[in-house]
């Protein structure tokens, strides 16, 4: 095996040894197979292709100090995965099939997982696509589940320090009652372009909010947004941003750590009374924000002179790494150990 420098990884794309996959036809699943190819042989009339029949989902595996391998809330990725399967129309993946194939993905690749303290994980994506062949506008009959692995390094060059975000009202990522709480390709596709313009005036990502009203904050990029005032965790209430299972996570580890925790409207307004605010999700846990620049109004929030993460931002996120590294008791049975 190459040596892979494992404290200098970004978070991009490197081949492993092994992909598992997993074929729908004639109303069932079949059995896993193990390819070592990275290409997929897919009808050009696939309606994944061509009507955007496709979802996909993203875990980790941590190496331990005791050298185990564990896998974070699994199974709240595979019940995800249904809600985006409904929401498509797609087949649904059974949750002891979703987990099979993380856990044969993971062990086939156990080489590839990150050692302790490298500052890496194993990433983990799950991808259901629509294989059969559809001219007219409807669901397929056929799917396919792929299961991959790469190993990643922090999600912001940085890794743990806070970035500017900026508020731009003429995009929207997602809309009420549309598809911005399914994890489907489209919904990243729609921030890319807001994306690129925010990264070529110096912010990590584009800081959305709610398309209905332009009022309330709904996201930061595809991550979910969370402010801290008062003792308390606030997140926003929406039916068109995605529910992030980190953001889950740090909601029971704030009232652990005494806060209260609120989901609700967030007027932007409000942005000038948090302490401290971040986005999270899976592949960066948390990213402290720094400042938030509102360009239409030639307004910034600012939650961090020195550039340092604050103290609950600081708090929950070594507390959330703690459990998935082993190094914190698992109380909430969140952690999946590979023996």
């Amino acid at each position: 095996m190459k040596n892979i420098d494992w404290g200098n990884l970004g978070f991009g794309y490197m081949k492993t040894d092994f992909n598992i996959r997993c074929e729908f036809n004639n109303s069932t699943w079949g059995e896993l197979e193990v390819h070592e190819s990275e290409y997929l042989n897919l009808h050009m009339a696939a309606t994944s292709l061509h009507y955007g029949q496709e979802s996909f989902e993203g875990l980790k595996a941590f190496r331990g100090k005791d050298g185990k391998i564990r896998i974070f809330r699994m199974k709240d990725n595979a019940l995800r995965m249904q809600d985006s399967s409904e929401g498509t129309m797609m087949a649904k993946v059974p949750v002891e099939i979703f987990e099979e194939a993380v856990l044969k993905a993971v062990k086939l690749n156990e080489r590839f997982v990150p050692p302790y303290e490298s500052g890496a994980s194993l990433y983990i994506r799950p991808l259901l696509i629509g294989s059969g062949p559809q001219v007219g506008v409807k669901p397929a009959t056929e799917y396919l589940f792929v299961v991959f692995v790469t190993p990643v390094g922090p999600y912001f060059k940085g890794g743990f320090q806070t970035t500017p975000f900026v508020i731009m009202r003429e995009y929207d990522r997602s809309a009420p009652l549309g598809m911005g709480k399914y994890k489907v390709g489209g919904n990243y596709a729609a921030s890319l372009v807001a994306g690129q313009k925010a990264h070529e005036l110096g912010y990590s990502a584009v800081f959305y909010l709610d398309a209905k009203e332009k009022k309330y904050i709904d996201e930061c990029g595809a991550a979910n947004f969370f402010g801290i005032k008062d003792n308390t965790y606030i997140t926003p209430k929406s039916s068109s941003i995605l529910p992030s299972i980190t953001n889950k996570s740090l909601m029971v580890l704030a009232e652990e750590l005494g806060l209260k925790v609120e989901r609700r409207a967030i007027p932007v307004e409000e942005l000038a009374t948090f302490e401290e605010a971040g986005a999270c999700g899976t592949a960066a846990v948390i990213s402290p924000i720094e400042r938030i620049d509102d360009y239409d109004e030639k307004k910034s929030y600012i939650f961090s002179n020195d550039g340092k993460p604050g103290p609950f931002c600081d708090k929950l996120y070594h507390k959330l790494r703690g459990i998935q590294y082993g190094d914190e008791p698992d109380t909430h049975g969140w952690v999946t150990v590979i023996e």
